[in-house]
């Protein structure tokens, strides 16, 4: 199946008919997400990868009701880190140069001018970028299960400040930001993978300069 094909194949699924996927499949969608490009490769967030029902069902009043939750075989939760402090920049470049073999000083320069940077925002405009950062992770997820025909949901639709209750973000120095269902669509009931797809045409979308 190539690349056009694929992205016209998936589908925010609706429904799931909640069938479990493969471990394999699932981990090369959570791979794909570690290997997604980040800014200055921080990865500033986690991925909380949530199979237990219990939990689910916790969280599906959290997500307003939708069914997803409770019929998708894993719920991806997208935690982006609450703050990009000096101890996790530092910690980051100090990991970084031990897998480049490099020496520590090697990267200095760089990341003190990263905090420089970061150093003229609040709190709150670091949150913002590293939850940006999510979203492209995200972006590798969907890409990724549609080209191994896994179904996919991305979902914005809940409380924030409950589920990071939920899941004790507070206390890991985490805020979500977006979750992900992932299973098979029930195509029976998926009514929304019935339609046609409506994307805007290319001569309105892209501005060429």
């Amino acid at each position: 199946m190539s690349l056009k094909e694929a992205l016209n194949w998936r589908s925010a699924t609706k429904s799931f008919n909640g069938e479990t996927i493969e471990k394999e499949k699932l981990d090369q969608i959570l791979e794909a997400i570690r290997l997604a490009p980040t800014s200055s490769g921080l990865q500033p967030f986690k991925v909380f990868v949530v199979s237990n029902q219990d939990i689910r069902a916790k969280l599906t009043p959290i997500a307003w009701g939708q069914p997803q939750i409770l019929q998708a075989s894993h719920i991806l939760v997208f935690a982006a880190w609450d703050a990009i402090s000096v101890d996790r920049v530092d910690g980051f470049f100090e990991y970084s140069n031990q897998v480049r073999n490099l020496p520590s000083t090697a990267t200095d320069a760089y990341r003190l001018n990263l905090l420089s940077l970061l150093d003229k925002k609040t709190k709150e405009e670091q949150f913002i970028d590293a939850s940006r950062q999510s979203y492209i992770a995200l972006g590798f997820g969907l890409l990724a299960a549609a080209d191994l025909k896994i179904d996919a949901t991305p979902m914005e639709g809940f409380d924030n400040n409950a589920l990071d209750e939920l899941l004790d973000l507070k206390s890991q120095g985490l805020r979500s930001t977006v979750m992900m269902a992932l299973g098979h669509r029930d195509d029976e009931n998926d009514w929304w993978s019935k339609l046609d797809r409506v994307r805007r045409p290319h001569e309105e979308l892209f501005i060429e300069l």
